[in-house]
């Protein structure tokens, strides 16, 4: 489907909401941490697979190793800045385009590229807080604490603000997702098909007729979409971008 189709889909929608997946973060450099050559990594460095040593239950019983983890390899991916893809998304809510935006990831790159009313749906490693006082730290405290990072006044482990796996996403969250999607009379699911979790929540709660998916591989799934386009997102929502501004 043509780009100027899609804009004009865009600018005549009351409402529009987008779901963005791991597809956008690769094109951003983002590494795929629980596949490929890098889930092989870091069983061999760390003697656990990805899914054991980023759950509740290592983060409860073995916090030395898990902090270790947490600085060396999820603090480490999200110093990746926010590509292209993530950019002109900005741009086009800049240009009244984008209503909301929503992610099961936890690297904070919408939110690091400007873009307003994102939810994340399992938190972001920007946020860590202590469980005893509730005094919030960014990222930076974790990432140059010795060890287990503490809270600076009640001495307790902090606890990153995020999913881990294991963990039920916050009803409020969901329910506050779950709303977006209801007023949407455009869905726009970038770099994701349309049957991992992140869809597969959300979709139930869409009415439109106008669920446009922007993907580089094609999926069996893709049918339930109104309109599909395979491709970069980052160089489709550019397209869109300069479609706006001529």
């Amino acid at each position: 489907m043509r780009e100027k189709n899609i804009l004009q889909i865009l600018r005549d929608s009351r409402y529009t909401v987008v779901l963005t997946g791991s597809g956008m973060m690769v094109e951003s450099g983002y590494p795929l941490l629980r596949d490929g050559d890098e889930s092989y990594e870091i069983e061999k460095k760390y003697g656990y697979s990805f899914e054991e040593i980023f759950s509740s239950g290592f983060y409860s019983a073995r916090k030395e190793l898990f902090f270790r983890f947490y600085k060396e390899v999820i603090l480490k991916a999200a110093e990746v800045p926010p590509g292209k893809g993530f950019l002109m998304l900005k741009k086009l809510q800049d240009h009244g385009l984008v209503d909301a935006v929503i992610t099961r990831r936890i690297a904070g790159l919408e939110d690091r590229a400007g873009c307003r009313n994102v939810i994340n749906m399992k938190g972001t490693v920007f946020d860590n807080v202590c469980p005893s006082c509730g005094r919030h730290y960014p990222a930076e405290y974790v990432r140059d604490s010795k060890g287990v990072p503490l809270c600076e006044q009640c001495l307790v482990a902090l606890r990153p603000q995020v999913c881990l796996i294991g963990e039920m996403i916050d009803n409020g969250i969901m329910t506050r997702a779950a709303g977006e999607v209801e007023k949407a009379d455009v869905l726009l699911v970038l770099g994701a098909s349309l049957n991992t979790p992140l869809c597969s929540q959300m979709l139930q709660y869409y009415s439109g007729t106008n669920l446009i998916l922007v993907t580089g591989s094609e999926h069996y799934t893709d049918q339930r979409a109104d309109f599909i386009v395979y491709g970069r997102c980052d160089d489709f929502l550019e397209r869109l971008a300069e479609e706006c501004e001529n």
